[in-house]
């Protein structure tokens, strides 16, 4: 199996304190342009990888999908998505994205939310995903913007009085791991370029239809550090399509 934080209890019990866990989409900051990105889910067989809590498989369901399948290597992901967000056409499997195989054509819809800078592989992925798919489906998917993985460290710099300078952007392309603390504990990302991301998409027979850099919505702005989030992206949004 894949290096896997989110069965830690420790790490986990931090997760599970975020806005975004106990409030699902309306907690997450880029929920309201993602949404925009997402297509018609009436009919449609989905595949969510690294679907976390479950929340856009409920999504998905609830806006009238026929099948959804949700993927995630956490087991404590998997129990908590059944507990929150059980439907009677969601599926929840514990798997890592890298070892699924599913026949050409399966689904008419490919969903992934800030799960593939934890995949070291994105170009054999984004093949696979291509073969997945149905002519003509949707590859919506968010991540961890490359100006935020590039240095690592995903903090700020701060002066003597801990008050923040500037955000650290280095090495931004020499592609590959990068260790990161995120909620105190300290992991592993996959750092690559914009063009990567782009242009992998494209040679796998993509076509680009939406691309999309994020800023805080004005309802979070009054939340702590929230302005500082206008000073640098922190997520990318991408929406493409099988030709």
């Amino acid at each position: 199996m894949k290096e896997n934080h989110y069965d830690n209890e420790t790490f986990f019990q931090k997760y599970s304190q975020m806005t975004r866990s106990q409030q699902g989409l309306q907690g997450a900051g880029e929920w309201s342009e993602l949404q925009k990105l997402l297509p018609d889910f009436r009919g449609k067989r989905v595949l969510d990888l690294g679907c976390g809590y479950g929340w856009h498989c409920k999504y998905a369901a609830d806006q009238g999908a026929a099948s959804v399948l949700g993927t995630d290597l956490s087991e404590k992901m998997l129990q908590k998505a059944g507990q929150l967000n059980p439907a009677p056409q969601i599926t929840y499997q514990r798997a890592a994205m890298e070892d699924l195989c599913f026949a050409a054509g399966s689904f008419d819809v490919v969903l992934s939310s800030l799960a593939f800078h934890y995949v070291e592989a994105f170009g054999p992925l984004v093949e696979r995903i291509y073969r997945w798919l149905t002519p003509g489906g949707d590859f919506v998917f968010s991540v961890e913007h490359p100006v935020f993985t590039a240095y690592g460290s995903q903090d700020w710099y701060y002066n003597e009085k801990g008050e923040i300078l500037h955000f650290p952007v280095d090495n931004y392309y020499y592609e590959g791991r990068r260790e990161a603390i995120f909620l105190g504990e300290k992991v592993v990302k996959y750092h690559r370029t914009l063009t990567t991301y782009l242009d992998t998409l494209l040679r796998a027979g993509f076509e680009l239809c939406r691309i999309v850099e994020p800023q805080p919505p004005e309802n979070m702005m009054d939340l702590p550090g929230m302005k500082d989030e206008m000073r640098r992206p922190m997520m990318l949004l991408v929406s493409a399509r099988k030709k």
